[in-house]
């Protein structure tokens, strides 16, 4: 079953949440907003506005984009894409030197 975007963006929400100990009530708490709508959102049925996503980065405290962050759902052939497309864009040597000694630490 394929999953939509707001499904995605739910689970991510929600995510994040567990990730820094909030329950669904603390969390509708710091973003103003009510412990069902919270959960409409993470559930995938809720239709957030900016507004919203804005106050629930600022109860997650988490940058905007962190909302948006799908790629640990990615499978392995599309993150050895993105690690390819990532490395042919760093033009500057001393940084790809960085990137092997962190990703050679990464591989042992």
């Amino acid at each position: 079953m394929k999953m939509n975007k707001k499904a995605f963006m739910g689970l991510r929400i929600k995510e994040l949440r567990k990730r820094k100990g909030l329950g669904q009530d603390q969390a509708a708490e710091r973003a103003d907003t009510s412990p069902n709508y919270w959960s409409r959102m993470e559930r995938g049925t809720e239709n957030p506005t900016l507004d919203m996503l804005i106050k629930i980065s600022d109860a997650l405290e988490v940058e905007l984009w962190e909302l948006f962050d799908f790629q640990h759902e990615a499978n392995s052939k599309t993150l050895r894409e993105l690690l390819k497309k990532l490395v042919t864009e760093i033009e500057d040597e001393e940084k790809l030197r960085t990137a092997v000694r962190l990703l050679r630490t990464i591989a042992r």
